[in-house]
């Protein structure tokens, strides 16, 4: 039972990934903003964790030092920009890639892995062969799946029965799965430095709220730059508010 545990943890957390990636979709297709949801989610995130990380380390909290700090600032960092660029590419693309583009965060955990040494690879045992093949066939695949969508994209001219819609939505697929794939490479090394720190600074809780803490500050910066609309924080209609939620949830 409990070597299956984890095994069930990670495929309900893919799930719930899948439905944040059908639920951000939604709220942006409505006119939301990728930045404020970011800076939405993360606020209510940290409010979460504050309490949770009080609550369940009271007694022992490994202490704060400005190497671990920056850290922390360094994972918000690249969690904010593996936000950014998967809510951008979802918006130009579908639910669907931003799904199947999931399947590069293990590839790509793998090489980063193996590039700091965290991971050793023997080509005589059959598990490094294993791994590195699926990294292979999931990046390989990936790409493969980003520029599936329609005739060639470097077409320089328009056939009969087509239009110039049709030829922005094709680039949008493409630049949305490109994107797609900067987000699972910030992603991976999003894992590979949040498993540096935990070794150095092992209380789960405060960790994660530092981390949405910082994505909360860096995503509201942007915004106050690139958001100029005050209507454009509105919550309404509800479903802003529930995706929110659920983003918290997940």
């Amino acid at each position: 039972m409990k070597v299956s545990l984890p095994f069930v943890g990670m495929v309900m957390a893919e799930c719930a990934q899948v439905g944040l990636i059908i639920v951000s979709k939604a709220v942006m297709s409505k006119g939301m903003s990728s930045f404020i949801f970011i800076c939405y989610s993360n606020a209510l995130a940290s409010l979460i964790l504050l309490l949770s990380s009080l609550l369940f380390h009271r007694s022992q909290r490994p202490p704060l030092t400005f190497s671990i700090v920056c850290g922390f600032f360094l994972l918000g960092l690249f969690g904010f920009l593996a936000q950014l660029f998967g809510y951008t590419g979802i918006n130009l693309s579908s639910p669907t890639l931003g799904t199947a583009m999931l399947n590069l965060v293990p590839g790509f955990t793998f090489v980063l892995a193996v590039a700091f040494r965290m991971e050793k690879v023997d080509w005589r045992t059959f598990t490094t062969l294993a791994k590195s093949m699926g990294t292979i066939v999931s990046i390989g695949g990936a790409f493969i799946l980003t520029y599936y969508k329609g005739p060639p994209i470097w077409m320089t001219r328009f056939p009969l029965n087509s239009s110039p819609q049709l030829f922005v939505q094709l680039s949008n697929w493409v630049i949305g799965g490109l994107l797609l794939a900067v987000d699972c490479v910030m992603t991976s090394a999003w894992i590979i430095i949040q498993a540096l720190i935990l070794k150095k600074y092992p209380a789960e809780l405060i960790v994660v709220f530092f981390y949405c803490f910082f994505v909360t500050i860096l995503s509201a910066i942007v915004c106050l730059v690139v958001e100029r609309d005050p209507f454009a924080w509105s919550l309404k209609p509800n479903m802003r508010l529930a995706a929110v939620l659920y983003s918290v949830c997940k």
